[in-house]
């Protein structure tokens, strides 16, 4: 399929273009609004099958392709006159078992590597891009004001009994991202019930809440290892909707290098269903 390009009229300010290699979610539209407030012209490549399609309706021009199309990727950019890049939203890994369709530049890029691992993979997609001109920047570039603070974020404070899950949720998720594994875990009693992995935050809130019941209590932070090019823990009023629905009764978040989408919606929506949001930094529990 080749890639389709679309292009809306009136790029604001006189910045550099930015490109804007977009996964699902939220995350992509809001990035894409902060770039263009800044100056900024915004060319997105987007996912078939993943990314929202409203984000046409938030950048300059988009292209569409299919999971795996790297040098098409690749030639969208450079035909945009992209020189620096962000890649945000995320990507079902499990499309790599269904609907990825590699190219023969992405499996010679496979082939490099030895484990299929998010942070090896991500990182030598950056070096791809960045061996043809295009510099992947932190995902915080533009996002000034989104990043979660050192604070509860909500009307509701965790209970002694909920600190104390939250220190031992803190631990098991950094063990779970240095292994490479997820972000996330789910804690009741000291006790996890669900770790994160292929089936991402939501399914992994949903599962630990079905299996402790009320209360438990969920815990998401970067990989010791995290490169802040990618893959940046994100909350959002689908975290808590999620929460919500298995009554699951705190969030305990990395400050600084966590994102909050729709922020006043999302706290709204935590303190009607009385959870706890609150921002850590490392070493806060030692």
């Amino acid at each position: 399929m080749a890639v389709a390009a679309h292009e809306r009229p009136g790029s604001p300010g006189s910045g550099e273009r930015i490109g804007l290699i977009a996964g699902n979610g939220r995350f992509p539209i809001i990035f894409a609004d902060n770039a263009r407030r800044m100056g900024h012209a915004v060319s997105a490549v987007a996912h078939i099958g993943e990314t929202d399609p409203e984000l046409e309706q938030h950048v300059d021009q988009i292209h569409w392709i299919k999971i795996g199309q790297l040098n098409k990727l690749i030639r969208a950019l450079q035909g945009d006159g992209v020189r620096q890049a962000v890649m945000l939203g995320g990507v079902r890994k499990t499309h790599v078992f269904t609907t990825v369709r590699p190219d023969v530049r992405i499996l010679a890029m496979a082939a490099r590597l030895r484990a299929l691992k998010d942070d090896a993979i991500l990182r030598e997609l950056a070096a791809e891009l960045e061996r043809e001109g295009i510099v992947i920047r932190e995902s915080t570039f533009g996002l000034d004001g989104l990043l979660v603070e050192e604070r509860p974020l909500t009307q509701r404070r965790p209970s002694r009994k909920e600190w104390d899950d939250i220190r031992y949720g803190w631990e098991m998720a950094r063990e779970i991202g240095r292994l490479d594994i997820g972000q996330c875990v789910v804690v009741k009693e000291r006790v996890v019930v669900a770790v994160e992995a292929v089936e991402g935050t939501d399914q992994a809130i949903r599962r630990g809440g079905e299996l402790a019941g009320t209360g438990a209590v969920v815990v998401k932070r970067c990989k010791p290892q995290q490169d802040l090019r990618f893959d940046l823990p994100a909350i959002g009023p689908k975290t808590i909707e999620t929460m919500a629905s298995v009554k699951a009764s705190v969030l305990a978040v990395e400050a600084g290098k966590s994102v909050v989408l729709d922020r006043d919606d999302m706290i709204r929506r935590a303190d009607e269903a009385g959870i706890a949001v609150v921002g850590l930094t490392e070493g806060w529990a030692t």
